[in-house]
């Protein structure tokens, strides 16, 4: 086969670029050859470049490793741009045809077999998957932990999420998750279904910013997670899942600017707790990556109630993030955060709040990873979420809301990936608060995982509560334990 009807094949790969190509730079293909569209398709995308004398010599054959090498450029231009399901059958017969070529020439097919499945994973039809979680919890005093309140057993099948996503055009796909809990063991217990997500991501301005609508996600927290990626702490103002409403996401050379806006409502007669705590929900975040050593985000989010009731009042948060790399396994992060609450009550109205954490990746100390972090919060300071909830249950269950008391935390987590099957990791929590009793809450956590497929996992762990307060009108002083047996299936 001559050197131009291998290469036309190849020009297939290409072929949904934009039409317009760039002057044929080979002397010996004149514009009235037949092959002249497609040799200056590829040389236009530097998947061809012909001969130190600028001849194509397209009337020779093309040698094995000329063709290996047409077939990495080829890879490497499809890489960036979207594909059509046929021409990545077409380039996988290719990868396989000239394995021991491209081997010599150091391009490692097992490598190139994953970016093309990846791409794969952008065409062709929907694209469904997920996870089941089932945990059996065993608790020491009925009710401290709120992971197995009710009793001092609990068998739960905490989640099964089924995910999808579909590329519906060049500048559109389609993002659903949907969370089935399958109840707490109680006879025909049926548990709950529940729309997590569901939104259209749609390219705009020239294909540089994106703009999502619907059901989404917005999450600006930084945090520390399991072997298997669940949070173990949580952010104080975002994570917010199932907002309904618009995202934007614009990219420029030194970061990026995202904003959403949502709105929630309430029924009354369902909520029971308010009158109304219809709102809007907005938000805006600015960052900036200096150098690769150092980033800076600024963010701005906003809770409007349309008719704040009941000791609800609008709450506007601003913080800043400073972050240090000091190596690609070692960084510091910050946050401080200043809200202006216009709530009904005693509260302080302009609280302040901040924290801080060292993060050192396994790679860095050879023997475990760690996570370092001290956060300080003023009374008064609404946390959307608890922070510090994990699978133990709810220890530090006065860490959401508005705070009672000023609060100090400290939070340690270390891992140790022993080998692809095993791996450990230990956990320290201290919270004080501020009060009178001098209200405190301890918890330790120790976890064993076990990896028997690479998508199934098996958890034992060993957590630990100490509560010391007399003022806790939901908690009582307490020392309580529990052991939890993890199965995670991912499929």
């Amino acid at each position: 086969m001559r050197k131009l009807v291998a290469l036309v094949a190849v020009a297939a790969l290409v072929a949904f670029a934009a039409p317009a190509f760039a002057a044929n730079p080979f002397m010996d293909v004149p514009m009235n050859h037949w092959a002249y569209d497609a040799v200056s398709q590829l040389a236009a995308r530097g998947i061809v470049t012909g001969y130190p004398d600028g001849a194509f010599k397209g009337q020779w054959k093309a040698t094995r490793y000329e063709m290996a090498s047409v077939v990495a450029r080829a890879l490497a231009y499809v890489d960036m741009n979207k594909a059509s399901k046929e021409d990545l059958e077409l380039l996988k017969k290719l990868v396989v045809e000239f394995k021991d070529e491209l081997d010599a020439l150091g391009v490692k097919v097992e490598d190139l077999d994953k970016r093309v499945g990846a791409l794969e994973d952008g065409v062709g039809g929907w694209k469904f998957y997920g996870h089941m979680r089932f945990t059996a919890k065993w608790a020491g005093e009925n009710g401290t932990y709120a992971g197995a309140r009710g009793g001092d057993t609990k068998f739960s099948l905490d989640r099964f999420r089924l995910e999808m996503k579909k590329y519906v055009d060049d500048k559109t796909w389609f993002y659903a998750r949907t969370h089935f809990k399958g109840g707490d063991g109680t006879l025909y217990s049926e548990g709950d279904v529940k729309l997590i997500r569901a939104f259209a991501n749609i390219s705009v301005w020239d294909g540089t910013a994106d703009l999502r609508v619907g059901k989404f996600l917005v999450d600006w927290g930084n945090y520390a997670t399991d072997f298997l990626g669940w949070h173990m702490n949580d952010d104080p103002i975002t994570d917010q899942d199932g907002l309904l409403g618009f995202w934007f996401n614009k990219n420029f050379n030194m970061g990026n600017f995202e904003a959403f806006v949502s709105h929630q409502e309430v029924d009354a007669a369902a909520d029971g707790a308010v009158a109304s705590k219809d709102a809007y929900f907005y938000g805006a975040k600015l960052a900036f990556n200096f150098n690769e050593n150092f980033s800076l985000a600024a963010h701005y989010v906003v809770t409007d109630y349309e008719a704040a009731s009941a000791g609800y009042g609008d709450v506007q948060t601003w913080w800043v993030e400073p972050v240090v790399h000091f190596t690609p396994q070692i960084r510091l992060v910050g946050d401080y955060y200043a809200q202006d609450n216009d709530k009904v009550g005693s509260y302080d109205d302009s609280p302040s709040a901040y924290r801080a954490y060292l993060s050192i990746d396994q790679e860095a100390l050879g023997f475990t990873s760690l996570w370092l972090e001290y956060a300080n919060y003023d009374a008064g300071f609404y946390l959307y979420n608890n922070p510090y909830a994990w699978v133990a249950g709810d220890p530090s269950s006065t860490l959401g809301g508005y705070l009672k008391y000023d609060a100090t935390v400290y939070n340690v987590l270390a891992m140790q990936r022993w080998n692809d099957k095993w791996g450990t990791y230990l956990r320290w929590l201290k919270a004080d608060f501020d009060s009178t009793a001098t209200d405190e809450v301890t918890n330790w956590t120790f976890a064993v995982n076990y990896w028997y497929t690479p998508n199934v996992v098996f958890e034992l762990g060993y957590d630990k509560c100490e509560i010391d307060g007399t003022d806790w009108t939901n908690k009582p002083t307490a020392d309580d334990d529990m052991v939890w047996f993890r199965t995670t299936v991912f499929f």
